[in-house]
């Protein structure tokens, strides 16, 4: 990408923000004024009205990313009503989540681009914008697939494209392989009921010192200086590191427990309440870090691929404490004890344990009747 294609991309994610932002403002002043918002549609023949007098400067851009920022702003106003409903219905905890303005602070932010797209070997051509080069080639379709919309956004400096396509594939065979339990830790990120463990890179508690280094320097620089901006630049692109390394440790991860030869029939997870444990100020840190909604997100949509069942285990069933030999349960066990033995001599690691629980709890899942009670197992 060069300079004048970089500054196009600027533009085009301003220009999207500014539509978000002016669709939000215009909605707002409208439901107050009559009671009723107008819709995207109402909102960008008003804005196009605009152009050609306050706001000539979007005819620099292309038209589908003020457009499409303002379908985005509706299906946010979609989602607000949604929530508010099952909030009335006491369906739903925490806030309903009412839409908010966009900020450049953290990111340029993205935009959406529809309309004539051809994807190349080493290059995507996009309206508006041209042809720009990829790092990551023979990495996009080139054919057989209906490419629908292209979106652009900028992460640490970096510019990166997504395309959402529509193509249709055949449903996968069941797997026939044994089921698999995953318990999911801080010390390892995943224990198998198989025994493959997998390591925590605690890719945030290793960047820590770097980071306050980077804090307390970015807190003497001078408001509006380029060297401050150069410091926060820094902290973007260490925070970016750090994602990257925690998402490429998930990815290994499910894609080896999903994949693995044979599949396995039936992967079984805990209900873990990750919102609950983010309270225990001690264990925080090190639970944000570990990525724990990602890695059930990422092993819900690669099952469904590879035609493996996921179920999710009670919440409240006692995958550590329960041997798995005798099925006693071990009600003085604490979260520091790693290793302990049971009253029938059998001795057991905690997370490995825990894991071949789980396992165990796919071979009687159609009845849904376990040692801890009669609660049934969530597909």
């Amino acid at each position: 990408m060069n300079d004048r294609q970089r500054t196009a991309c600027k533009r085009h994610a301003g220009t999207a923000r500014f539509a978000y932002n002016w669709g939000l403002r215009r909605k707002i002043e409208a439901y107050q004024a009559s009671g009723q918002s107008p819709s995207a549609i109402d909102l960008h023949r008003e804005l196009n009205a605009l152009k050609k007098t306050e706001l000539a400067w979007m005819y620099e851009v292309s038209k589908c990313a003020p457009q499409e920022a303002l379908r985005d702003l509706d299906k946010a106003f979609d989602n607000f009503f949604r929530r508010v409903e099952l909030k009335k219905q006491g369906k739903l905890k925490g806030k309903v989540g009412f839409p908010r303005f966009r900020s450049c602070q953290h990111g340029l932010g993205s935009f959406r681009l529809t309309g004539s797209i051809h994807v190349f070997e080493d290059s995507i051509q996009l309206p508006r914008l041209g042809r720009l080069r990829l790092k990551e080639q023979s990495y996009l379709p080139t054919s057989g697939v209906t490419i629908l919309s292209a979106t652009v956004s900028e992460k640490a400096g970096r510019w990166f494209v997504s395309l959402q396509v529509e193509e249709e594939i055949a449903d996968p065979p069941p797997a026939q392989g044994e089921p698999v339990g995953v318990d999911l830790g801080i010390e390892a990120l995943a224990t198998c009921s198989d025994g493959r463990e997998f390591e925590n890179p605690n890719a945030l508690r290793k960047a820590q010192r770097k980071l306050k280094r980077l804090q307390r320097e970015l807190a003497r620089r001078q408001k509006g200086g380029k060297n401050r901006e150069k410091t926060r630049q820094k902290i973007a692109r260490l925070h970016y590191r750090t994602g990257n390394i925690r998402k490429d440790a998930l990815h290994q991860a499910t894609s080896s427990i999903v994949e693995a030869k044979p599949k396995p029939s039936a992967i079984v997870l805990e209900d873990l309440n990750v919102a609950g444990m983010l309270q225990n100020r001690h264990l925080a840190l090190a639970i944000s870090d570990v990525g724990l909604y990602e890695f059930r997100r990422q092993v819900l949509y690669k099952a469904a691929w590879n035609g493996v069942q996921v179920l999710i285990a009670p919440r409240f069933f006692p995958s550590s404490k329960l041997c798995h030999v005798c099925g006693c349960i071990n009600d003085d066990l604490t979260l520091a004890d790693r290793e302990w033995q049971c009253v029938c001599g059998a001795y057991h690691d905690r997370d490995r344990n825990a894991a071949i629980n789980l396992s165990l709890l796919a071979t009687v899942s159609s009845t849904g009747s376990y040692a801890c009670g009669d609660e049934r197992l969530q597909a």
